[in-house]
């Protein structure tokens, strides 16, 4: 999918799957292909209204204004792929404890309008549809991209059965963020000790208190110091330590894991995939120790 200059790197997705592959944290056997989500799947959550809108590519500028990509069939096959690719980790998170979709995390898309580069909230469909096929009864969605999960916890307002937590950058987009069940706004500038210690406040009372069967996990690169739409600091070690602390607390609890990549625009973008292939190298870890 090439949408031009742009801030958002799409390419990174097939650099991350090179460098794992090249660096030997993951074998090609390890991957397993999705198929793109059906509409019935998508009409979970997303309106009728709205389907037809993407089906027809019939945008009006300030909704295109709002999606902040350039819409194209290209952009709509890969959001359905994505919403597949985000269903297919669940359920095989289901099977193994941990499982990482190369993608997905697109948390700005609310039910009827797509924002922030997010067409389809692919978190919010295959946690629907699992819960649709009886797969799972409870769920959560631990958010630590550097912007608010808008989309999702709009999605899941009044659900008891979705646990919504969002650690963000309080002053960043969006402008208007609806409440979840728990939001956790982060001042400018917060580096790795700050945010740690909000993460091991906070994220026991989303497992531990909640106690869903499968978290989605939006495991953003965007926090890192050198992220052009982020303002806070974390290192890459930081962000590490993140990702083991989620991911450990969830195999503590004997809750099942599907990791998705979210956001990340380092100024370099071999950075952001430097840091999207550490999840996935700290995931893989975690799954061995289970």
């Amino acid at each position: 999918m090439d949408i031009g200059p742009h801030v958002f790197p799409t390419a990174k997705y097939r650099l991350v799957k090179e460098q794992l592959l090249r660096e030997g944290t993951i074998r090609e056997s390890d991957l397993v292909r999705p198929e793109p989500a059906t509409e019935a799947d998508v009409a979970r959550v997303h309106s009728r209204a709205y389907l037809g809108k993407i089906r027809e590519g019939h945008f009006t500028p300030s909704e295109l204004w709002m999606l902040e990509v350039p819409f194209s069939d290209e952009l709509r096959r890969a959001a359905f792929l994505s919403v597949g690719g985000t269903l297919l980790a669940g359920r095989e998170a289901l099977e193994t404890g941990i499982a990482v979709h190369l993608g997905g995390g697109f948390h700005h898309a609310f039910p009827d309008h797509g924002e922030g580069f997010c067409l389809l909230n692919d978190v919010a469909v295959a946690a629907r549809a699992m819960m649709a096929e009886g797969r799972i009864e409870r769920a959560a969605v631990v958010d630590l991209d550097v912007h608010h999960g808008n989309g999702t916890a709009a999605i899941f307002a009044g659900d008891p059965r979705v646990f919504t937590f969002s650690m963000h950058q309080e002053h960043n987009y969006p402008a208007f963020k609806p409440p979840g069940d728990l939001d956790i706004g982060l001042d400018d500038g917060t580096g790795d000790e700050e945010y740690l210690r909000q993460l091991r406040q906070h994220l026991p009372r989303v497992v531990e208190g909640h106690r869903p069967e499968l978290v989605f996990y939006l495991a953003g690169a965007d926090p890192y110091r050198e992220d052009q739409l982020g303002g806070l600091t974390l290192t890459k070690e930081g962000l590490c330590e993140r990702d083991e602390y989620v991911l450990h607390s969830a195999r503590d609890a004997g809750v099942c894991v599907a990791v998705t990549l979210a956001g990340g625009y380092a100024r370099r973008t071999e950075d952001t995939v430097e840091i999207h292939c550490n999840t996935v190298a700290v995931a893989r870890a975690a799954a061995e120790r289970r």
